[in-house]
């Protein structure tokens, strides 16, 4: 007989079928009539299964007094209409074969809700909980919804390398590789001599795929990347990680408006997937996690994202009554708080804000005449602020070497970027989108901590 999931059972299974059921026992319950109820899960959905097994089935008597809260078990069974509400089919167990135990006085996950703080602790057990196990299952549907988006678009999906010796953003926080002995370095205190480290110079781990996928953005055509990135930000908020996962698509002959369609419609269509294939996950987390969460995304789904320039947001800003934590002045970066009051108090709806100054941003992004901005654009979202950060760029030579030089630069370091402006250059653009800030916008969690798998942050490496 085949294994069934639970979440097919339930969906589509009918009385009268015979099942195979493997999962984790959430709760037990014995009854006076010498029968259990047990309520499991493996997994595949919200909902729990309800098994009803009698003391006759087979394994009972031997098995029935470990099966606690976390055990797993194989049950076979035939399936009933269930007399109870809130389900429409229940499984009358015939046999039960325990497979694993779990130590009812050391367990740690209980009937008893849990905070966040706590489950992060114990990350190799919150997946079996209900909110993260509804993470996960939103996360990959996520996952599976870009691929489709680019794939079905003409998009080539390229892997840029995770260890680079380029750093995309200038800033520096970026975690170093190396095979050196750095004990016996700090014993000599010599000057690093990174000729006789494995790759010959300094490498880290990437902060981004951008610069290698405009390779092949100018050889074969519309591509994208989606892997793990990495920033070393000392910084220990709700919104950082320090690993991380990024899409970044990158497009040739596309100019900034062009972009600025695709990174809206990527958005929806990705949202618009999670909302028709994950609706029990959805209902669970606007009733738990934000009671406005389906209200916010089909607010995203309905309207067009709002064009507004950088210059125009910022005399909004400062015109308004709201009182910011973070003064704002033309020529700083917006924070988190101008984000949303943008998007939530202002325009009530999503919006793509264009033409940054240059001196804010990375020496890769397009000049414009005026001299002191750049073809950027992000596209900000109510409750999250900035979701996507793009631009289109930079591709005539003579321009970019200064811009390099402006960024205190070398373009030596940066050769085959350069050369690229030299055979056959084009306008083109691209984007980044960090993918737990969007499963953080469509769960509705708060922190970005609960949206990975593991977690990554100053100090906390474990797993």
């Amino acid at each position: 007989m085949t294994r069934i999931r639970i979440a097919n059972i339930l969906k589509d299974g009918k009385p009268g079928e015979e099942v195979l059921i493997s999962g984790w026992v959430r709760t037990r319950r014995d009854s006076k009539n010498a029968f259990s109820f047990i309520e499991l899960n493996d997994g595949s959905c919200m909902s729990n299964i309800q098994v009803v097994i009698d003391n006759d089935a087979e394994g009972y008597s031997e098995h029935i007094k470990d099966v606690t809260t976390g055990a797993s078990v194989t049950i076979k069974g035939e399936l009933k209409e269930s007399p109870g509400k809130g389900q429409r089919v229940e499984v009358q167990g015939n046999s039960i074969q325990l497979l694993g135990t779990a130590d009812a006085k050391t367990y740690a996950l209980q009937k008893k809700r849990h905070s966040f703080e706590f489950l992060r602790e114990i990350a190799h057990l919150r997946p079996r909980t209900n909110t993260f196990g509804a993470i996960a299952r939103v996360r990959n549907t996520i996952c599976f919804a870009i691929h489709q988006f680019f794939q079905e678009q003409g998009f080539i999906s390229v892997q840029t390398p995770i260890i680079t010796t380029s750093d995309c953003e200038g800033a520096g926080e970026m975690f170093q590789v190396t095979t050196l002995n750095l004990n016996r370095l700090a014993e000599r205190k010599t000057e690093v001599d990174y000729e006789q480290d494995f790759f010959g110079k300094r490498a880290s781990l990437t902060v981004s795929g951008q610069l290698e996928a405009e390779i092949f953005a100018t050889s074969v055509g519309k591509c994208y990347t989606f892997g793990p990135t990495f920033r070393a930000e000392k910084s220990n908020t709700t919104r950082h990680l320090s690993e991380f996962w990024m899409v970044e698509p990158e497009m040739p002959f596309y100019e900034l408006e062009d972009n600025m369609e695709l990174a809206e419609s990527f958005i929806k269509s990705v949202i618009g997937k999670v909302l028709e294939d994950c609706k029990e996950d959805m209902e669970f987390f606007n009733l738990r996690i934000d009671k406005t969460l389906l209200e916010t995304l089909q607010n995203i789904m309905e309207n067009e994202f709002k064009r507004v320039s950088y210059t125009e947001a910022i005399q909004l800003l400062k015109d308004c009554d709201q009182k910011f934590e973070y003064p704002i002045e033309w020529g700083t970066d917006l924070q988190s708080e101008h984000e949303r009051y943008l998007t939530e108090t202002h325009f009530k709806q999503p919006v793509i804000l264009y033409d940054y100054p240059r001196t804010i941003k990375p020496f890769y992004m397009r000049c414009n005449d005026d001299g002191k901005t750049v073809r950027a654009m992000d596209v900000l979202v109510p409750r999250i602020g900035e979701i996507i950060g793009g631009s289109q760029r930079e591709e005539r030579l003579d321009v970019l070497l200064d811009r390099m030089k402006e960024c205190d630069l070398d373009p030596e370091e940066y050769w085959w970027y350069v050369d690229l402006r030299r055979y056959g250059s084009v306008p083109h653009s691209g984007f980044g989108l960090g993918l737990e800030r969007l499963v953080q916008l469509v769960t509705g969690m708060t922190n970005i901590r609960d949206c990975i798998p593991f977690t990554r942050t100053p100090k906390n490496a474990d797993f």
